[in-house]
C-alpha cells in the first residue's frame, strides 16, 4: 500500500513549485529512515556496468509480460505513474545480453576549438537502442531522484542502465491489480489520439492533443508519450528528418503523425484488453 507520508518526505526532498537546489535540500535523519522503511528512499548504489547488467537480466527473466501490461493499463486512471514507467523498462532489459562494458566516445567538450574531455558509455548498450546509456561504473549513485522522478511523472531517463535496474527491482515488490474498464477505454482513446494525428504533426502535437483522453500534466503526457515510444508503440518509419527546435525528446524525436502507432506491438502487449 502507497504510503503518504513517506511519499510526501521524498517528494517534499526534491520540488518545490520546482526543482529544490541541491544546496537548499534538507532531510531530517529520521525522515529518511521513516521513508526508507516504506521503500520510498533508500542509500546511495555503487554498482558497475557488468553487475548493474547481470542484474537486471536476472530480474527481468521473473517477471511476466501480462503483469507489465496490467500495470501499465491499471496507471491509466489511478496514476500509479511508477508502475507506468515498468513498461519501458522491461522492454529495453529484453534488449540486453550479458556482455563486459565496451567503452565509446559519446560526447566531447571543447576549449578554444580543442578538445578538452571526452564522456564515454557502453558501446554494445548504446547499439541495442536509441536511447540506451550505459556507464561504467556507477558510484554513490541517488536512488531517491530516480524514484521520485518514477513517482512523480513516470520516470524521466528511461533507457539509462541504472534506471533501468531500479525500476525493475521497484516492480517487482508489487502486487498488479486487473486494470478497469475505464483504463481500458483511456487506453482506447490514446490510440484513437495516435491514429488521427495529421501526417506533420510532432510529438509536442501529439502531446497537446492527448490532454483531451487522459488526466495529467503536461511533463506526465511527455514521459508517456516516451514510454509508448521506447516500447515501438510510436516507431518512426524515418530517422532522416529535420528537428523542430531545441526539445528534450528521446524515443520519439524523430515520429511523426504519419507514423500513426504500430499495431502488432499494440497487440502484442494489449491485445487481450483490446478485444
Amino acid at each position: 500500500m502507497p504510503d503518504k507520508k513517506a511519499k510526501q518526505i521524498l517528494f517534499k526532498s526534491f520540488w518545490k513549485n520546482g526543482w529544490i537546489d541541491t544546496k537548499d535540500r534538507q532531510l531530517l535523519k529520521e525522515d529518511f529512515e521513516y521513508a526508507k522503511s516504506k521503500g520510498y528512499m533508500f542509500e546511495p548504489l555503487t554498482i558497475d556496468h557488468n553487475e548493474c547488467l547481470e542484474k537486471i537480466i536476472s530480474i527481468r527473466d521473473k517477471i511476466s509480460l501480462e503483469n507489465i501490461s496490467k500495470a501499465f493499463l491499471s496507471s491509466l486512471s489511478s496514476k500509479r505513474l511508477d508502475l507506468r514507467s515498468s513498461l519501458s523498462s522491461y522492454f529495453l532489459s529484453h534488449k540486453f545480453k550479458k556482455h563486459d562494458y565496451s567503452p565509446v566516445v559519446s560526447g566531447t567538450s571543447y576549449e578554444n576549438g580543442q578538445p578538452k574531455y571526452h564522456s564515454y558509455t557502453c558501446k554494445i548498450c548504446r547499439d541495442v537502442q536509441y536511447g540506451v546509456i550505459g556507464d561504467k561504473n556507477y558510484v554513490e549513485r541517488d536512488l531517491n531522484v530516480l524514484n521520485f522522478e518514477r513517482l512523480k511523472w513516470g520516470g524521466v531517463r528511461h533507457g539509462e542502465l541504472i534506471y533501468t535496474l531500479f525500476d525493475l527491482q521497484q516492480f517487482e515488490k508489487e502486487t498488479i491489480e486487473e486494470p478497469l474498464k475505464e483504463d481500458i477505454n483511456i487506453f482506447k482513446n490514446i490510440l484513437n489520439i495516435i491514429e488521427t494525428s495529421e501526417p506533420n504533426d510532432y510529438p509536442g502535437k501529439l502531446e497537446t492533443r492527448l490532454k483531451d483522453v487522459i488526466k495529467s500534466s503536461k511533463p506526465e503526457r511527455q514521459a508517456l508519450i516516451e514510454i509508448l515510444a521506447s516500447i515501438g508503440i510510436l516507431k518512426p518509419k524515418s530517422y532522416d528528418r529535420p528537428i523542430k527546435g531545441k526539445n528534450d525528446w528521446t524515443f520519439v524525436e524523430y515520429w511523426r503523425g504519419e507514423d500513426k502507432y504500430d499495431q502488432q506491438t499494440v497487440e502484442k502487449y494489449f491485445g487481450t484488453y483490446l478485444k
